[in-house]
């Protein structure tokens, strides 16, 4: 089976080279790992947040943009595919990597979790991956220290030099555009936590709203999880029926407010919300040769209230 850190790899060498053009920063470490500035000090864009998208994915995506509207307002939309679910999205653009080193906190997605492959998802695929190089995506508003890296590279079992890290805070266009790009895969983990075999989906994909870049990175949480929660949207076709497929919009619609006044409800505690809340808005399950689910609805009233 191919390897998701060589395909990221060639996509981060396409960030390197294009890192004017794409107002991203790119400088190496003193222990020489690589930092890919998508949105901390850089202000990045649109293109930028489509490229950390592949890369998150590891390549195995088609990502792009298209304009619709959000309670009559014109909106940038982002639109993922794949069609190889289980690898692209469970085994790559998940963020299952938390990081909390000497006041640093971030929390990683992309191939690199691959390598570690620890996640029972890796188990269900049988899938782990063997590569001298690696990307892992993080999400934080500070940039990674050596030593970030240095424990990247030792759980992932490659030299420190060898490793990519693209980052970008939550409040910043390649953050909406990043956490616009995965309503799939939040779908397809629900269906995986449910107990479905994610080999036996043959095909995803995944819409959302690009939300406003917010002032700070608690309000950028909220806006960017509404345009999931209440804006997103996802279709699978997958090859067995299942019960499963019920759980799998979000819960969102029956608070009747946006994230914000939620986390607060929380403390920002995300352990207390319930965890049906993750999730898109809208699924469709395509069964091969039986029945299409349709669930859920999206909520452009709260979206509005969110955005507007």
């Amino acid at each position: 089976m191919e390897s998701v850190n060589r395909m990221a790899i060639e996509l981060a060498d396409e960030a390197l080279d294009f890192a004017d053009e794409l107002d991203i920063g790119a400088f190496d470490l003193e222990n020489g790992a690589t930092v890919l500035d998508f949105g901390v000090d850089f202000e990045g864009g649109m293109e930028a947040g489509l490229l950390l998208a592949e890369l998150q994915t590891a390549g195995l995506a088609t990502v792009q943009t298209r304009m619709d509207e959000v309670a009559g307002a014109a909106f940038p939309h982002v639109e993922l595919t794949c069609d190889r679910p289980g690898l692209g999205l469970l085994c790559s653009q998940k963020a299952g990597w938390q990081l909390s080193l000497d006041g640093f906190e971030g929390l990683g997605s992309g191939p690199a979790r691959a390598l570690v492959a620890d996640e029972a998802e890796f188990r269900a695929l049988g899938y782990t991956d063997a590569f001298d190089l690696t990307v892992l995506a993080i999400e934080s508003d500070s940039l990674p220290t050596e030593a970030v890296a240095e424990r990247i590279a030792e759980e992932a079992g490659v030299n420190t030099d060898g490793v990519y890290l693209p980052v970008y805070a939550t409040a910043s266009l390649s953050g909406s555009v990043s956490a616009a790009a995965r309503p799939a895969e939040m779908a397809l983990f629900r269906l995986f936590e449910a107990g479905y075999d994610p080999q036996d989906v043959l095909s995803a994909t995944g819409s959302a709203p690009v939300a406003p870049v917010a002032g700070d990175e608690e309000d950028a949480i909220a806006r960017t999880t509404d345009s999931v929660v209440h804006g997103g949207q996802a279709h699978f076709t997958v090859r067995e029926d299942s019960d499963a497929f019920d759980a799998l919009p979000s819960t969102a619609s029956e608070y009747d407010a946006p994230s914000s006044a939620v986390f607060a409800d929380a403390d920002w505690e995300m352990s207390e919300v319930a965890e049906g809340y993750f999730a898109p808005a809208q699924v469709t399950v395509n069964v091969v040769g039986g029945p299409t689910y349709a669930l859920g609805d999206t909520r452009e009233d709260v979206l509005a209230e969110s955005f507007l």
